[in-house]
């Protein structure tokens, strides 16, 4: 299987959490001469940097992903990317304890995949969230995938989301700068904490309810739930989430966030590509309560 390195990590650390084997499991596997980093064996101590590409020869039993029959909204396709509207629900890819059902099983089973980020996550170049409703590109072969990750690096993708949020937000436009981690508390959570990774949020009101804020968002870093936990930190937390916030829940379809709006440049014709999709109705019900 192969990978895309993201960050500046030690080899041993970013295996463990990409295959989610034990440190000792992963030092076996590096030990045996079965890890490449750009075509070269290595050490467990070797620093990636971004862009760099792991080659590993191991799987593990769940690593073999089933296709799947799926209704898929496809947005967009041709012989390189398939943009795909996710549903309400959808998991985007396949993880310990979830094999089945994922976006992923779906695509496999009406399409071939690029293999950069391993059999565990085929054609994902970006990911959201299970009930993070909206759009995202999936690659179809290796060159359009490590194309999309560098545009995606260099911070040339437009990603903008619109979001329902607790509160009344004064300002007209934001900005939140505040680096996310794994929270402190709670390790299953993400956080705002010191020596997180840099992640920076734009924002602007499109509506206000008394109540509630209709606000559109666009990211410059893509950390995971990333959106969720920067309005929580600054005391606005998304509508309906589960997770942040500690807010009551209106009904269990998910957290008001939805992927609307996704700009690329297209790995082989060079030209920029920009998608638009509508709210979705779990999303649109809950904002009619506060109209």
């Amino acid at each position: 299987m192969r990978f895309q390195a993201d960050e500046e990590i030690r080899l041993d650390n970013y295996l463990a959490k990409v295959l989610d084997e034990s440190r000792s499991q992963v030092s076996k596997i590096i030990k045996s001469g079965n890890v490449f980093v750009n075509n070269k064996i290595t050490k467990a101590g070797l620093i990636l940097k971004n862009g760099d590409i792991i080659d590993v020869n191991y799987q593990s039993e769940d690593d073999s992903i089933i296709p799947e029959e799926m209704d898929l909204d496809i947005v967009y396709e041709d012989d390189d990317v398939i943009v795909i509207n996710k549903a309400n629900g959808v998991v985007v890819h396949p993880a310990p304890g979830n094999y089945h059902g994922t976006l992923v099983n779906g695509l496999l089973h009406y399409t071939k995949l690029s293999d950069v980020n391993g059999e565990a996550r085929p054609g994902i170049v970006h990911r959201i969230d299970a009930y993070t409703t909206g759009l995202l590109v999936v690659a179809k072969n290796n060159k359009a995938h490590e194309f999309l990750a560098r545009e995606l690096a260099d911070k040339k993708t437009i990603r903008k989301y619109v979001a329902l949020v607790w509160g009344n937000i004064k300002n007209d436009s934001g900005t939140i700068d505040a680096p996310i981690g794994r929270s402190l508390v709670d390790r299953k959570k993400m956080a705002v904490v010191a020596n997180g990774k840099t992640a920076i949020t734009h924002f602007r009101v499109l509506k206000r309810f008394g109540d509630v804020t209709l606000i559109e968002l666009k990211l410059e870093t893509g950390r995971t739930h990333q959106i969720r936990v920067h309005m929580d930190y600054i005391g606005y937390p998304v509508v309906n989430d589960p997770v942040y916030g500690g807010r009551k829940l209106l009904d269990d379809t998910g957290q008001c966030l939805h992927a609307k709006t996704l700009g690329f440049v297209h790995p082989t014709t060079l030209k920029y590509m920009e998608f638009d999709s509508e709210l979705p109705e779990c999303f649109l019900n809950i904002l009619k309560q506060f109209e």
